[in-house]
């Protein structure tokens, strides 16, 4: 009969354990517009992105007058000149192309300076999430920011704001 109670009372305590998990959510979105450094970091990627775009739309104009005076002058040229000219706009073409790729392509130079830049305002925003999560014993915080995740919220259970205020940023 002891056994029983026991077992009875475990069950109980255990199902009581997994009823009372505690969820959060943040928007990561409204964290990271509340802080400066993630601003000012913003702001300098979007400068560096602008002035190599504008250099990589130089040389695709460069590219196209070349192109317009080839087009120009191709009846007036010998095959050998005109073979040449297409190599010289094809290769100039293939250099501006790398050197687009080498700016803004999946390992390019704005990716790895946004990671310079971005990648440890994140990580400080990960563990003070991590840290308040331990503190107060939440299950799982969810991110709102992406939009889709969640159908309906509670602001009450919003945690960003705690999560500016343990990085140090006044809301």
């Amino acid at each position: 009969m002891k056994r029983i109670i026991l077992l009875i009372t475990g069950l109980v305590f255990s199902l009581g354990l997994s009823i009372a998990q505690k969820y959060a959510f943040v928007d990561t979105d409204y964290i990271l517009n509340n802080i400066p450094n993630y601003k000012a970091a913003q702001e300098q990627l979007d400068k560096v992105s602008e002035e190599w775009q504008k250099e990589v739309e130089v040389k695709y104009a460069e590219i196209e007058k070349m192109y317009k005076d080839y087009q120009a002058e191709r009846v007036l040229l010998a095959e050998d000149m005109r073979r040449q000219r297409e190599e010289a706009i094809v290769n100039r073409e293939k250099e501006v192309k790398e050197l687009q790729k080498n700016y803004f392509g999946q390992e390019g130079a704005l990716f790895k300076k946004r990671q310079e830049l971005i990648q440890p305002i994140q990580d400080d925003i990960y563990k003070a999430i991590k840290d308040i999560a331990t503190e107060n014993g939440y299950a799982a915080i969810f991110d709102t920011s992406s939009g889709a995740s969640l159908i309906y919220t509670n602001p009450r259970y919003d945690i960003s704001d705690e999560v500016l205020q343990k990085l140090g940023y006044k809301n």
